[in-house]
C-alpha cells in the first residue's frame, strides 16, 4: 500500500520502494499492471426546476442532506446479487450473506486467505457499454489488504479492467460505499464495449480478504473527461509556484486547507488571506480536517473537530466548504456519518498509480484519487480519463516531497492536459454538479 506517499507532508516517510504502488494487483489471473435569451423565456417549470437542484447549496454550517443517502443508488440497477447462483466462483470463495446486506436481502461475501485473489463472474446478455459505466456497493474488513476489480468481457475475450486501487488506510470495517471504478487498463485484447457478454469481479489481496458486494449498477458517461488538481496542506509552493502555472495555463485548482495551521500562522502554510486571494483568482478552497487519523477520535471529539473547520470556512466565506479530504486517507463509518452532517463531497481513496471513478456513480464522500508523483503515471491518468470519459483526480503537496512530482514536470502535466483533447480541468463544485445530474 502507498502509506508513505499517500500521507501529509509532514508524516511522508515511506518503508516501501517510494513509488506509492499499491501491490495488491498481483493476481495471476491477467490483473492490472503496477438567441438564447427568448430560449430561456421559454423554459419550462419544470425545466427551471431541474436547473435549480443541480445549483450549487449555499455554504452553511450544516448539510441540507445526507449527499451519501439521497445519493445512495445512482443510475439503473444492474444486479441486486438476490440471486448468488448467477455468479460462478473462479478463485477464492463466494456465498451469500443474509446477515449483511447494502439493499435487499443479502450480499455475497467474497473471501479469501494467503493472499489468494478471489474471481467471481456471471454471463449477460450481449450489452451494449459503449457509453454506460458500472458502480457497486462494497464493504470489506480488511481494507488495507485488497483492491477491487469490474472486469468486463466480449465473446472474443477481449476485456477492460475498471479498478479501485485502494480502500483505506488503517480502518477495520469503513461499512458500505459506492465505488464507480474507472479504466484501469486493457487486457491482452481490448474490450469490444458494444458486446459485453461477462462481469467478472475481483478482489486482489494481499494477506486476508473479507468483501461483501452488492447492488450492482449501470450509468450514463459525461460527453467528455475530467480532471480535478487537488493539493493538500496549504504550503508555500502551491501559492508561490504552483498558482503562478495554473493562471499561465488557464485551470483551477483545488487546496486543502487545515484550519489549525493557518490559524495558528505557521510558517510553512499560506495565510487566510492568501487562501482567499486564491479563491478570488478561481481555486477552490476546501477541508481538510484536523490533520489527525479522524477514526482515531471520539465521535463527540470527531463532530467538534469537522464542525469547527466547516464553521471557519462559513467565517471566512471559503466557498469550498462544503468538501472535505480526510487527513492521511483515515476514514471509517462513523467518520463518514458525521462528516455527512457538514461536507457533500469527498474523500479519497488514494493509490499512487491510476485511479479513476465515473463521474455519475461515485459515492460522495468516498472519491478515489491518485498521488502526482510520478509525471508518466499522471499523464496516463488524464489520457485515460479523456478516452473514457471519466475522471481522475490528481494530488500534490509541495515539489520537494516524494509523494509531488517535480515543478518542472508540473508543468508538463499541465501543458499535456492543456493540449489533450476530451479532457476539462474541473472543481468539486462542477464534479458534484454532475454527480447529481446522474442521481
Amino acid at each position: 500500500m502507498a502509506t508513505g506517499l499517500a500521507g501529509c507532508s509532514d508524516s511522508d516517510t515511506s518503508e516501501d520502494d517510494g513509488n506509492g504502488t499499491n501491490e495488491t494487483t498481483n493476481g495471476d489471473d491477467d490483473p492490472p499492471e503496477d438567441d438564447t435569451e427568448d430560449e430561456d423565456d421559454d423554459k419550462s417549470e419544470a425545466e427551471e426546476e431541474d436547473e435549480d437542484e443541480v445549483e450549487s447549496p449555499e455554504l452553511a454550517l450544516e448539510t441540507e442532506y445526507d449527499s451519501r443517502e439521497e445519493f445512495g443508488q445512482p443510475g439503473e440497477g444492474f444486479d441486486d446479487f438476490e440471486d448468488a447462483e448467477e455468479w460462478e466462483v473462479v478463485r477464492g470463495s463466494a456465498e451469500p450473506d443474509e446477515e449483511v446486506a447494502f439493499e435487499g436481502s443479502q450480499s455475497l461475501r467474497l473471501s479469501a486467505e494467503d493472499g489468494e485473489d478471489v474471481i467471481v463472474e456471471r454471463e449477460i446478455e450481449s450489452t451494449d457499454l459503449t457509453d454506460r459505466d458500472l458502480s457497486l456497493a462494497v464493504r470489506t474488513t480488511t481494507p488495507e489488504n485488497v483492491a477491487i476489480d469490474i472486469r468486463l468481457v466480449d465473446a472474443s475475450g477481449g476485456s477492460t479492467h475498471h479498478q479501485l486501487r485502494s480502500v483505506s488506510y488503517g480502518a477495520d470495517d469503513v461499512g458500505w460505499f459506492r465505488t464507480n471504478p474507472g479504466v484501469f487498463e486493457d487486457g491482452s485484447a481490448p474490450l469490444e464495449r458494444d458486446a459485453v457478454e461477462r462481469i467478472q469481479l475481483l478482489v486482489y489481496n494481499t494477506d486476508e480478504a473479507e468483501v461483501w458486494v452488492d447492488d450492482l449498477r449501470v450509468h450514463d458517461r459525461p460527453e467528455t473527461g475530467y480532471v480535478v488538481l487537488c493539493w493538500d496542506d496549504g504550503t508555500p509552493d502551491f501559492y508561490d509556484a504552483a498558482s503562478p502555472l495554473h493562471d499561465e495555463y488557464g485551470v483551477n485548482a483545488v487546496q486543502s486547507a487545515v484550519r489549525q495551521w493557518t490559524q495558528g500562522s505557521r510558517d510553512d502554510v499560506m495565510t487566510l488571506e492568501q487562501l482567499q486571494e486564491r479563491q478570488e483568482a478561481g481555486d477552490q478552497i476546501i477541508a481538510h480536517g484536523s490533520h489527525v487519523f479522524l477514526e482515531d477520535l471520539e465521535e463527540d471529539q470527531l463532530r467538534e473537530s469537522l464542525q469547527g473547520d466547516k464553521q471557519w470556512a462559513v467565517d471566512n466565506d471559503l466557498q469550498g466548504g462544503h468538501y472535505i479530504t480526510y487527513p492521511h486517507n483515515s476514514f471509517d463509518q462513523t467518520v463518514l456519518d458525521v462528516a455527512s452532517d457538514y461536507y457533500y463531497a469527498g474523500g479519497f481513496n488514494q493509490a499512487g498509480d491510476v485511479n479513476l471513478t465515473g463521474v455519475y456513480g461515485f459515492d460522495p464522500l468516498v472519491l478515489p484519487r491518485t498521488i502526482g508523483h510520478d509525471l508518466e503515471i499522471a499523464m496516463r491518468c488524464v489520457d485515460l480519463a479523456a478516452e473514457h470519459r471519466q475522471c481522475t483526480i490528481l494530488n500534490f503537496h509541495a515539489f520537494d516531497l516524494e509523494n509531488t512530482m517535480g515543478e518542472a514536470d508540473y508543468e508538463d502535466l499541465l501543458e499535456h492536459i492543456n493540449s489533450e483533447d476530451g479532457i476539462e480541468v474541473v472543481d468539486f463544485d462542477d464534479l458534484w454538479r454532475m454527480r447529481r445530474e446522474g442521481h
